[in-house]
């Protein structure tokens, strides 16, 4: 009766074909959220436009180029999901799953009308008896995980930012503080539970030829709504940072100090760097914040910090802690503010290098400082350097998954940062995102552009996001073809 139950309320949306026209291009009637609320268990919610729940769980970290839905869906169980887009598919209504906070890829703006699957309720961690593995739901976030794990005296590797969730990294490979010992995010999936275009709920793991795309490319074929994952015994409870502050002459020196003394980055170190307005440090123009971490230590070993003491920075600052200090450390804790959503826009611009171009970073800096300083609109806007260990990374065949630039060291993205008002400056602002991100790949003497497709702005290609070699695309391709053929989840970084 159930099935019968489910099965008569679909065809009756679905026979309201006028109604679902407007619905696509303007606002979902009322009453058919209501008939996809009655077919969800209890706890599920559906929320409409102009109420304080839909505007909260429509919000995004990003305000350009902003998916449009009609109606936000909140699942309570697995089964609600695939029942969503059961109905999505049979109303011919398209669905984007919001996870998290910083998915701002310029493609989401092709959803126009439709349902949101909102995940927050799918969170849930659960740790195997056997302590070699933890499932979490679909909806769960980093910080959540790292917590729960700590507790137990265990790690995996997740995302950096707390605020984001654990699904929404990983399925495009995802990088991670852990990631010089155990691999990419992506890298410790055991089997995992996903929704399909066709809206069946369907167990895959390493047997399923949809494997290698979920490790990767995996928002192209469907939505998870939960993952087991490998996690380990923490080794060092330790963990130490200490943060640099240098003015922008310094640039070249401080990047050629790194492609000294810190390249490769050991096993057990992490190096960031962010370009960014400090007035307190420097009135006129950006400053040069960077990171050393070291894992299983108190101090960071002055055999890594005595070459960047020895050009002079402006400031120097050492903490120790554990590993649950380290978001708040970089600033991406969930207080932090590159987790607030606050209607700014902010695209990024990703590549990835070998090692640093001294001669592209200094041009790089130069006309990063030229366009954000003083009253410009993009004052707020950083330039992100993340170089991880990546013994972990490379130790594994780079055939086995869909992410693809295994080989690269150095994550580099300009983050620009404004309040939006026009299409103009939102074109200023790709423009200057584009030639920053072109001078450091320039300088990479490199053909290929590696874009993270996590950081994607969204004019790249899809050789960019999933590599350049043939069989990767066609396999892309042909795995698409057969699990989505009606591109049902094309709207994050569609591989074709």
């Amino acid at each position: 009766m159930r099935w019968l139950s489910v099965n008569f309320l679909l065809s009756a949306l679905y026979m309201m074909s006028a109604n679902l026209d407007s619905a696509v291009n303007g606002s979902v009637p009322e009453e058919h959220a209501k008939v996809l609320r009655d077919i969800l268990s209890p706890a599920a919610k559906v929320y409409y436009p102009n109420s304080t729940e839909f505007n909260t769980l429509s919000a995004r970290w990003s305000t350009l180029a902003e998916p449009n839905v009609n109606v936000v869906a909140v699942p309570s169980t697995e089964d609600d999901v695939a029942k969503i887009v059961q109905f999505a598919k049979k109303a011919n209504l398209p669905i984007l799953a919001f996870n998290g906070a910083h998915a701002a890829i310029t493609t989401l703006g092709r959803m126009q009308g439709g349902i949101e699957i909102y995940m927050g309720q799918l969170s849930s961690v659960a740790i195997a008896q056997d302590d070699k593995t933890i499932t979490v739901g679909g909806g769960t976030s980093s910080k959540a995980v790292t917590d729960a794990l700590w507790n137990a005296g265990k790690q995996t590797v997740t995302g950096t930012c707390e605020c984001v969730s654990v699904l929404g990294p990983a399925l495009g490979g995802g990088h991670g503080w852990l990631q010089g010992h155990y691999g990419l995010v992506a890298d410790q999936f055991v089997s995992m539970n996903v929704v399909l275009a066709d809206g069946t709920l369907q167990t895959i793991d390493e047997n399923s030829d949809l494997w290698w795309a979920m490790k990767g490319a995996g928002q192209n074929f469907g939505i998870v709504t939960s993952l087991t994952s490998k996690i380990y015994d923490i080794e060092q409870y330790d963990w130490a940072i200490e943060t640099l502050i240098f003015d922008g002459d310094k640039v070249e020196a401080v990047y050629q100090a790194a492609n000294d003394h810190l390249s490769p980055v050991p096993v057990n170190l992490i190096n960031w760097s962010y370009w960014l307005n400090i007035p307190g440090a420097d009135p006129d123009k950006p400053v040069v914040l960077f990171y050393i971490i070291q894992e299983g230590a108190t101090t960071v070993n002055p055999a890594y910090t005595k070459p960047f003491h020895d050009i002079g920075p402006i400031s120097i600052e050492a903490e120790s802690g554990d590993y649950r200090d380290l978001a708040r450390w970089t600033q991406v804790a969930l207080d932090s503010t590159p987790c607030q959503k606050t209607g700014l826009a902010n695209p990024r611009f990703p590549a990835y290098l070998k090692e640093y171009n001294i001669p592209a970073q200094k041009l790089a800096y130069d006309a990063f400082a030229a366009e954000v300083s003083g009253d410009s609109p993009f004052s707020t806007s950083i330039f992100m350097f993340e170089a991880y260990p990546v013994q972990g990374v490379q130790a594994i065949d780079s055939d086995s998954a869909a992410f693809a630039f295994r080989s690269d060291n150095i994550l580099t993205a300009p983050l620009i940062t404004y309040t939006p008002s026009s299409n103009e400056l939102d074109q200023q602002a790709a423009e200057l995102g584009n030639k920053l991100r072109n001078i450091v790949h320039k300088g990479s003497g490199s053909e290929e552009l590696h874009a993270y497709v996590n950081y994607a702005f969204g004019d790249e290609s899809p050789q960019n996001w999933y590599g350049y070699e043939q069989w990767r695309q066609d396999r892309l391709k042909a795995l698409k073809k057969k699990y989505d053929p009606e591109g049902r989840f094309s709207f994050f970084a569609p591989v074709e």
